[in-house]
């Protein structure tokens, strides 16, 4: 993908009530991401996982130029505003977002 080195890939899981990925979908689609002119911001996905009997799993996938510069975008107005945005209608997410942050080790 030819990053620069380091590299830091942020990405939260979200599990969301069966019926409820329109909502949760658009939300997202809708939404003002903030992420234009961040310093580090390399990349952002939204991608869709498997699904059972309750929800469907999705996760945000952004790619940094480093550990720092994610963690500046996290205490930044800037990050305020795109997750103040975050309101799905009650029932769209079955358990809060959980954090998962990956230094990169390894790119081919």
């Amino acid at each position: 993908m030819g990053y620069a080195a380091p590299v830091f890939i942020a990405m939260n899981r979200f599990r969301i009530a069966r019926g409820r990925e329109a909502d949760f979908e658009t939300l997202w689609r809708s939404r003002e991401s903030q992420l234009d002119g961040v310093p580090g911001f390399q990349e952002f996905r939204l991608l869709r996982g498997p699904a059972d009997d309750e929800a469907t799993l999705y996760a945000s996938h952004t790619v940094w130029a480093s550990r720092d510069a994610f963690d500046a975008w996290t205490e930044s107005e800037a990050f305020r505003k795109a997750h103040a945005q975050a309101r799905a209608p009650k029932g769209t997410y079955l358990e809060h977002p959980r954090f998962e942050g990956f230094e990169v080790i390894l790119s081919e």
